[in-house]
């Protein structure tokens, strides 16, 4: 993520904390700064090692800053990288689809309504309701297959 698409991000969740009654500490803040630095999902482990860079932080600080964050919607978790990412468009409440390539770690988030609508189809004939409505596809994506397939 460049400088600009970092502050957009950050000036967009403080304008959202602000409109919900939350508090964007500057402890939030930053959490939500380094997954967005980040070029791939990471792990909380991985932040609390940029955290403690001249301070002090413990584990709790980080999960409690992720919890929030994504009780905001302001980062999402994926399950299957035990990771976090930046959300691509926190406004609003949206059942995200992950494009996960195994080769080079890119993640692509998707809001694709024929998918959200699929689950909503399903949610009504069989009386499951969905929690979490997350949907994590993990495969290789175009630039790595393109790589592979050069003669």
């Amino acid at each position: 993520m460049n400088e600009e698409t970092l502050q957009q991000a950050l000036s967009t969740a403080e304008r959202l904390c602000a409109q919900r009654g939350v508090r964007f500490t500057a402890q939030r803040r930053r959490v939500l700064e380094l997954v967005c630095r980040a070029q791939r999902p990471v792990g909380a482990y991985e932040i609390l090692d940029q955290l403690c860079e001249g301070a002090t932080a413990a584990p709790p600080t980080v999960y409690r800053a992720l919890d929030f964050l994504l009780g905001q919607g302001l980062v999402h978790k994926l399950e299957t990288l035990h990771a976090f990412i930046g959300c691509t468009h926190p406004e609003h409440p949206h059942a995200s689809q992950f494009l996960i390539c195994n080769a080079c770690g890119r993640v692509n988030e998707l809001e694709n309504e024929a998918i959200a609508g699929s689950l909503r189809a399903l949610e009504q004939e069989t009386g499951f309701r969905p929690e979490r409505p997350v949907i994590e596809v993990l495969g290789t994506c175009a630039h790595c297959t393109h790589k592979t397939q050069k003669p």
